[in-house]
């Protein structure tokens, strides 16, 4: 199994569409980036710890591979809003990348490059790509947030609409 480990805004909206992915063992949101050993959703929250909400992602590479993955990531979040996604505000939202290894910080330099090349987006990319450090796992009534609430009301009016988008653009990656 391969590591990788996003930040896109809330990490329920990144969870839900990566751990429904062929090849994914297990996408677990957590906090990385931060000063705090011992960061809580509370802390981060404040804004104070520096901590990302994130998403960290144990994959099959002979099924699923980082580019994948990233392409995946660009989709799912809007690359070009520097520490929000939405009404969701703070450094705690930013957009980042930390890579586990020297390959992966050459794939998403290289694949941001591309974007930017391309004018993917009407706006600069400000996704951060910066080494792991400590990766550390949020509260358990974070995981697996969505498929647990789907009727709740952040799930409904925020992540349903980007659930549904990423379905009807990678459901022939997604697991039966």
């Amino acid at each position: 199994m391969s590591k990788a480990t996003f930040a896109g805004g809330c990490f329920w909206c990144i969870e839900a569409a990566f751990s429904s992915l062929e090849g994914v063992n297990q996408a677990i949101s957590g906090y990385c980036g931060g000063e705090t050993d011992t960061p809580s959703y509370d802390a981060v929250c404040s804004g104070k710890t520096g901590h990302a909400e994130v998403v960290q992602i144990d994959f099959d590479d002979a099924i699923i591979s980082y580019q994948d993955l990233l392409t995946i990531f660009f989709t799912l979040h809007d690359a070009t809003q520097l520490n929000r996604q939405g009404n969701d505000i703070g450094t705690q939202y930013r957009s980042a990348i930390f890579y586990h290894d020297t390959e992966q910080q050459q794939q998403a330099q290289g694949y941001i490059d591309a974007l930017t090349q391309d004018a993917v987006f009407d706006a600069p990319i400000v996704t951060q790509v910066t080494p792991i450090d400590t990766f550390h796992s949020a509260e358990d009534y974070h995981q697996g947030y969505y498929q647990q609430n789907p009727s709740q009301g952040y799930c409904s009016m925020v992540i349903s609409p980007k659930f549904n988008k990423f379905k009807a653009k990678f459901g022939h990656k997604m697991k039966p």
